[in-house]
């Protein structure tokens, strides 16, 4: 790890995460902990909770949990590093590196490369305003009916026609030339000549979600090809993950009602000039998974808007594919068609905002595209095979009530009686309902060993001063290294369970330790230290059985094993 973790334990323990997560979500006293509704999933009644004393979160709806610095990483989609990053700043620390690993480089590396992009997009904000060619721009952004405050807000700039436009403020400096390339900036030729991807073109800045600039879109000016020219895959762009607007968005709406997801730069720009300030892009490609997941983080109802020809309607119907997992009560995907041969720039220009709004709220709910394209695919006699394809759409939905709801409906097109009987006919078996039924074989109470982990991960200071306990580490039992390892790191220092579940991030056993963190033991808080040590002395006692019945059915021993074993008889005979 780049970052020290006496860090990362510091980190966690100046961060109290009931007022960390108060300040984005509004958090009600209940009993010893708070609780809300989840902020990543929708529901009526709360069912998320955070504990000052483990200095943790769980939802017992969708199963999120963490500590302060998971919930950085899911609620604001940052990664690890960004997650720190963040949390650090707002203490007011410097995040120290680790000597001897790439991963500091790569850091200092991505901080480059921001300050670089900002440096790039008020490089190209000024040419707008300065260069020589800037009427022509002025006049094309006039034509397109674009306000100085809508090109401001979002940052609109010119990079001017030349082969070193940006690159030439950086002649001084080979370091920076290098970055500019790996930032996606600059184009290298075969011969070694570098020159400047962005000419004469309308620049538009592609933001993540703390508004840092990772990207840009380039339209060109007149009849050119390409007509839109992106940012590559870099170290700190991955347009998968990102959304055009979606931080101008958040700086107009805290909670917008809806977002309306178009394909365009210049369409999401034009919305904004016409009062439509809630629109997103999705960068040129098929709207993916993890676009889906920050739309539905920050609103309940996603409208997703489409050419109306051919490749509009596959285009959306591989979204309803992606965004069929992600589907729960309170959230709602609807499918908008623009008629052929316009986009929503040249529509809404034509009808205005309030006719523009007025098509939206005829958008198709999900089902009904769903069931709609299905029947198109399928003739009226061809009901079972329209059946099975539903089926293995309905499937993928992780949500059984909203399961239920498409089954149901799905029966009543077939004219059958009910969902059961559709569900006898085809087999069908929930998958999300089978994931249900494992989670709560987990709350049994389990062993002792189970028992013994769940006290020192809830309880971490039970640890605390414990004698040393040679014996488990000759035991034969599954997970006994896990206790091991846990009593080790509790007995050595007083530390909450966000800091312990931190020290165990990348292992593979920490979602076991994840679960036990949140199993419901049944154990009363003064019982807690004797549960505890009744738990160590059933282990001990495992051992002495243990170590009895391999002496005992050796052939030879040594004088040395000859007299444990004599020690071992006394100690199975008092157990008697």
């Amino acid at each position: 790890m780049a970052i020290p973790r006496d860090f990362i334990n510091e980190l966690i323990a100046r961060i109290d995460i009931v007022d960390f997560i108060d300040a984005k979500v509004p958090l009600k006293k209940a009993g010893k902990n708070h609780s809300a509704c989840c902020p990543f999933h929708s529901e009526k009644s709360p069912s998320f909770t955070v504990s000052r004393d483990k200095q943790f979160y769980h939802c017992f709806g969708c199963g999120a949990h963490g500590n302060a610095i998971d919930f950085v990483m899911e609620y604001d989609r940052l990664d690890f590093i960004d997650a720190i990053d963040e949390l650090a700043g707002q203490l007011g620390l410097e995040v120290p590196q680790e000597q001897g690993s790439r991963k500091p480089q790569d850091i200092g590396l991505s901080r480059d490369l921001y300050q670089l992009m900002e440096e790039a997009s008020l490089f190209y904000q000024n040419q707008l305003r300065q260069h020589d060619d800037k009427q022509k721009v002025l006049d094309y952004l006039d034509y397109r009916g674009l306000s100085k405050e809508i090109i401001a807000h979002f940052n609109i700039g010119f990079a001017p026609d030349g082969w070193d436009g940006l690159l030439s403020r950086y002649r001084q400096s080979h370091d920076a030339q290098s970055k500019l390339l790996t930032a996606g900036m600059v184009i290298e030729n075969d011969n070694g000549k570098r020159y400047d991807r962005f000419r004469d073109r309308l620049m538009f800045p592609i933001r993540d979600r703390r508004g840092r600039v990772i990207g840009f879109g380039g339209r060109v000016l007149g009849e050119g090809t390409p007509k839109y020219l992106n940012s590559p895959e870099t170290p700190i762009f991955h347009k998968g993950n990102e959304l055009y607007g979606l931080y101008e968005v958040k700086q107009r709406h805290k909670n917008p009602q809806q977002i309306l997801i178009v394909e365009g730069y210049m369409d999401v720009v034009a919305l904004g000039q016409f009062g439509v300030d809630y629109a997103v892009a999705s960068l040129g490609t098929a709207t993916t998974t993890e676009q889906f997941q920050l739309l539905l983080r920050s609103t309940r109802e996603v409208i997703c808007c489409y050419d109306g020809d051919r490749a509009g309607q596959e285009a959306a119907w591989r979204a309803l594919e992606t965004a069929l997992p992600l589907l729960k009560p309170g959230v709602q995907i609807r499918f908008m068609f623009i008629r052929e041969g316009e986009d929503p720039d040249s529509m809404i220009r034509e009808v205005g905002k309030e006719a523009f709004e007025a098509q939206m709220t005829q958008a198709k709910p999900l089902s009904n595209f769903l069931f709609d394209n299905l029947a198109k695919k399928h003739s009226k006699d061809d009901k079972s095979l329209l059946a099975k394809n539903a089926i293995k759409l309905i499937e993928k939905i992780q949500d059984t009530v909203l399961q239920s709801l498409l089954l149901e409906e799905l029966a009543h097109k077939l004219r059958m009686n009910n969902a059961d009987e559709l569900k006898r006919k085809f087999n069908f078996v929930s998958k999300a309902q089978n994931k249900q039924t494992k989670k709560r074989t987990l709350t049994g109470r389990g062993t002792p060993l189970r028992l013994a982990v769940a006290l020192l991960v809830q309880h971490p200071q039970l640890g605390f001063g414990l004698p040393e306990q040679p014996a488990l580490h000759h035991i034969q039992l599954p997970g006994i290294d896990l206790l091991s390892l846990v009593l080790t790191l509790t007995r050595q220092q007083v530390i909450s369970s966000a800091q312990l579940l931190e020290h165990f991030r990348g292992d593979k056993q920490v979602n076991i330790l994840n679960k036990l963190a949140q199993w419901d033991h049944q154990v009363a808080d003064e019982n807690l230290l004797q549960k505890l040590k009744e738990t160590l002395v059933w282990l001990n006692n495992q051992y002495i059985e243990q170590r009895y019945q391999a002496l005992s059915l050796k052939q030879e021993l040594t004088k040395e094993e000859w007299i444990q074993l004599q020690k071992l008889i006394l100690v199975m005979q008092v157990k008697v």
